[in-house]
């Protein structure tokens, strides 16, 4: 008689019911998980290929493949690594302004030198109007906004010096 019971149960519409809103609530729950670790595996991951190779891992097998995921994921988000080398970049770049040396002989020079004192390697030009030390590039002076001429000399200007008799 109890199989009987059991199979009346199991025909029962309730039950057929309640059955298929559980199947449909694990597939749904399934798919979610694939879902974050594609979203996931997004943030993480720049190459295309491994992002649906996660996102595979992540659909087979069910439930397990999140958690597989999981232990082999980067440990950072690439938005978050790009952040943390230009903050890198940030602070060198702050601390080669600190830390300035003569190219020649690597002593330690302030930015307003025009000659290094070991040296004597000119690092900067003096402004014609003010006197202040300008970079080789500036076109105009910072300080006095006098016109600075160009500190090399053109391709016409070398071809057009004399050259000075070679000693045999």
């Amino acid at each position: 008689m109890t199989g009987g019971v059991l199979q009346v149960s199991l025909e029962d519409p309730n039950w057929t019911l309640f059955r298929n809103l559980g199947i449909g609530l694990v597939v749904v729950l399934w798919l979610a998980t694939a879902y974050w670790t594609f979203k996931d595996a997004r943030r993480r991951i720049s190459d295309p290929w491994l992002v649906g190779l996660a996102t595979l891992i992540g659909l087979f097998p069910p439930f397990l493949g999140p958690i597989i995921y999981m232990f082999f994921r980067p440990p950072e988000y690439i938005q978050d690594a790009r952040e943390r080398e230009l903050e890198i970049k940030a602070m060198e770049e702050r601390l080669a302004l600190l830390d300035v040396r003569c190219p020649v002989c690597r002593a330690k020079v302030e930015s307003s030198y025009l000659v290094c004192p070991v040296c004597t390697t000119r690092l900067k030009s003096a402004c014609p109007s003010c006197g202040q030390p300008v970079d080789s590039l500036w076109q105009v002076c910072p300080f006095c906004a006098t016109d600075i001429p160009p500190g090399l000399p053109s391709l016409q200007d070398v071809g057009s010096q004399a050259r000075p008799p070679a000693d045999i």
